[in-house]
């Protein structure tokens, strides 16, 4: 058997010695970020995504090594080990195999096949299986006795015949290559449950519908177990041959024929073990591979669904940042008013306010007039429009507002206020901003993140920022670990400022946790900003293994030393004062000197310690220290007259902002209240296997409005501008005899926060248009 280390290196593509290294540093402590930044040399150069799935992979393989183990001992104690058994353990390479392997050893309820055993009817049942000539009935009268409970011909040829069948269910080898056929050869077939037409609507699409398992998108998958879930469809896994008239085995049957040499050759007991392979297919073997088999699906649609929520996390996360620059944040409201909050380059909200423009009140003058004053007052240069209900009116009101205004160049943004209602009521919220009402932290929240998204929505759990595909129906397990694996990259992929960041974004730092981060806020509050990584050493708490973890990440703007607010490693000083030595610099001349860094051969500062990797780094962090990884900042801009659906028409070029990407294509806010979806198929002219390739969540894109469908909500678009619009097609887009994927079905609730198609966290709930095969 393979190490776990081998096994990982080939699913990799890399050296065992690499994944060795990289596992007895993760063994150690230290953390993903910090092994792909600072220890490229004993890993050599293994990055951060291939680190965390050889982290997800060591998991999953400790755990069935720990199993493997508890089946070893469970089965020596029962005393039936045998060399050949010991091999196929020790060769399952999934836990699946191990407990097909296990399960005729496996501590079980008494079975009727156990039972029959106890009686004296093992002899039976492997007579006629292995001379099959002989007269199941005759051969059966020497076992009838009334002392062991088995008082005719027929109950010992039941007691035989459950023996068969469990031996048959208990095949390893058998019911793999069975359930590897069904995978291959099956279909889930969804209808919908009598009388449940009009109460299910939202999932017509699969009223009546099958696809082959091995080919189901996971979107799919997860609608139809919701579907089944919520009573409304009836799901069932099945394939062709899998029932077949008595006398005439099908498929499935003939293979666990074969598997134990039962043929009909005329012979007097081919009949009855016939009967014994139908009757082990139908109660035993068949039903347990359907429910391995939707565990499968489940699995497979969950991973997904999980890399999918993941991906549109960290382009979220790793948005371009406006900086530091004084915005104004408008949470939009119609009853309730337009919340208001002015927050400093630096976050710190300096004025609220709550006005009236929109109905029934209608104040929109002095709402000009009085948010216009607040501009000048603290020089705002960006507004930030909440997407919510009434933004397309409050954008109107930002542009009032911009055009009164020249001298202060005010640009405004569509912000998505996702999540921005459920960091108002949390916890962090409350301690940061204690003299603030909750309905002007949100838009405090909603400035904020667009100043920097990465620091404020590090503060909102990442379920409630809503850019996830069915994230109410995987394994709240699974998604956690995932989401905070990317909220712990992109933190320390683009570095935190020590003195100014939040607790909450501190605490997302290698190897601090909530616990440290807290400490090295009240140290800063209590002796002033840092002025060295080394006074880092001075926090309660954190010790020499968190500050090795740590320190690299943690920058210090205007500090004493300038490689401080770099990205270089405090251990690392020693190759940088090498190199200044060698050139004949001050570290302050050196710092930016692009010409004088790109001379330098790595090789000749490279030491046992510190090999051309680092160097590498090394060199490239002088030249642009502490450079943020995130893109130029930039925004689109909504076209004047379009803000309802109503008023879009096919053949429109309209710019958005991409707001979720999907395993079949991109939602798409146009400003009109309702995401748009550009379908895989409409997102390149070449062929592309995901729409991951061609966007992702945030960019700014211009697109073709090819159906609009007012009723159902939805919105068709293309990112290929020429394509030709079919001016004549049905209003809702579809072509006759095609369905479209109910998009209804993809969040089981919209997060908090979430009123309209342009917020993230409702963007699955709006117009789909995945074309799928009706039956």
């Amino acid at each position: 058997m393979k190490s776990v280390n081998q096994l990982i290196a080939r699913e990799l593509g890399v050296r065992e010695a690499q994944v060795a290294a990289a596992v007895d540093l993760l063994d150690g402590g230290s953390t993903v970020p910090f092994i792909a930044r600072y220890r490229k040399e004993a890993t050599g150069s293994l990055d951060d995504a291939q680190l965390r799935r050889l982290e997800e992979r060591l998991g999953y393989l400790r755990e069935l090594q720990d199993r493997r183990e508890a089946v070893v001992e469970s089965i020596r104690s029962q005393g039936k080990m045998t060399p050949e058994l010991a091999v196929a353990i020790a060769s399952a390479d999934t836990k699946a195999r191990l407990e097909d392997v296990y399960l005729p050893y496996k501590p079980k309820r008494r079975s009727k096949a156990q039972t029959a055993r106890e009686a004296g009817l093992g002899p039976l049942a492997e007579g006629l299986l292995g001379r099959p000539e002989i007269d199941p009935r005759q051969a059966a009268q020497a076992f009838v006795s009334e002392a062991k409970g088995i008082a005719s011909v027929d109950e010992a040829l039941d007691g035989a015949k459950a023996i068969l069948t469990e031996r048959f269910a208990e095949d390893a080898d058998l019911v793999g290559r069975l359930r590897e056929d069904f995978w291959r050869e099956g279909k889930a077939v969804s209808r919908v449950r009598e009388g449940k037409e009009a109460a299910g609507a939202k999932f017509s699409d699969y009223f009546e519908w099958n696809e082959p398992l091995d080919r189901m998108p996971s979107h799919r998958i997860l609608a139809l177990f919701r579907g089944e879930k919520e009573e409304i469809l009836e799901l069932e896994l099945a394939a062709e041959g899998e029932d077949s008239a008595p006398g005439a085995p099908g498929p499935f049957e003939l293979a666990v024929c074969g598997r134990h040499g039962i043929a009909a050759k005329g012979r007097a007991g081919d009949r009855w073990l016939l009967d014994a392979v139908r009757w082990a297919w139908r109660t035993r073997i068949r039903s347990g591979i359907k429910l391995d088999l939707r565990t499968r699906l489940f699995e497979k649609a969950e991973d997904e669904a999980v890399k999918v929520f993941a991906g549109n996390l960290k382009d979220l996360l790793l948005a371009a940042p406006a900086g530091g620059r004084a915005t104004m944040g408008l949470d939009p409201g119609y009853r309730n008013g337009v919340k208001v909050a002015v927050v400093d380059r630096t976050g710190k909200v300096v004025a609220v306010a709550t006005t009236f423009p929109h109905e029934p009140q209608r104040r929109w003058q002095e709402t000009v007039r009085i948010l216009g004053q607040l501009c000048r007052l603290h020089r705002v240069e960006l507004i930030a429009v909440g997407n919510g209900t009434a933004s397309r009116e409050t954008d109107k009101l930002a542009a009032e507002i911009v055009a009164a205004n020249p001298e202060l160049r005010i640009s405004k943004v569509m912000v998505s206020e996702a999540g921005a209602s459920v960091y108002s009521a949390s916890e962090i919220a409350s301690r940061e901003l204690p003299g603030l009402d909750v309905s002007h932290r949100g838009a405090a929240s909603i400035a904020r993140r667009l100043q920097d998204p990465l620091a404020e929505l590090v503060k909102i759990d990442p379920k409630a920022i809503g850019v996830g595909q069915y994230q109410h129906d995987v394994s709240e397990y699974k998604l956690t670990r995932s989401l905070a694996a990317v909220v712990e990259d992109a933190v320390n992929a683009v570095g935190v400022d020590v003195n100014t960041a939040s607790a909450a974004l501190l605490a997302q730092v290698s190897g601090l946790g909530e616990a440290v981060a807290a400490s090295i806020v009240s140290h800063r509050d209590v002796n002033g900003p840092f002025r060295t990584r080394s006074a880092l050493k001075d926090v309660p708490g954190l010790g020499p293994k968190t500050f090795e973890l740590a320190a690299g990440f943690l920058r210090i703007q205007g500090g004493d030393d300038p490689l401080d607010r770099s990205g270089v490693h405090p251990e690392a000083y020693p190759v940088v004062r090498r190199i200044l030595e060698a050139v004949k610099s001050d570290i302050e001349v050196l710092v930016g000197d692009a010409a004088a860094l790109r001379k330098l051969s790595p090789a000749s500062f490279a030491d046992a310690r510190f090999g051309i990797p680092t160097v590498c780094d090394i060199i490239a962090e002088l030249e642009k220290p502490g450079r943020d990884p995130r893109p130029a900042f930039k925004t689109a801009t909504f076209k004047e007259g379009v803000e309802k659906i109503t008023d879009l028409r096919p053949g429109m070029q309209l710019e958005g902002v991409v707001t979720n990407v999907a395993a079949f294509g991109a939602f798409v806010d146009i400003g009109v209240h309702q995401d748009g979806l550009v379908h895989v198929s409409a997102m390149s002219k070449r062929r592309i296997a995901s729409p991951s390739e061609v966007v992702k969540a945030g960019d700014v894109v211009r697109v073709l409005v090819t159906a609009v469908d007012v009723p159902r909500q939805r919105v068709s678009l293309s990112m290929r501008l020429d394509d030709p619009i079919d001016r004549t097609a049905p209003a809702n887009g579809l072509r006759p005899g095609v369905g479209r994927i109910d998009p209804k079905h993809m969040q089981s609730k919209p997060a908090q926060g979430a009123d309209r198609g342009g917020a993230f966290a409702d963007a699955f709930r709006k117009a789909a248009s995945q074309p799928v095969r009706r039956v």
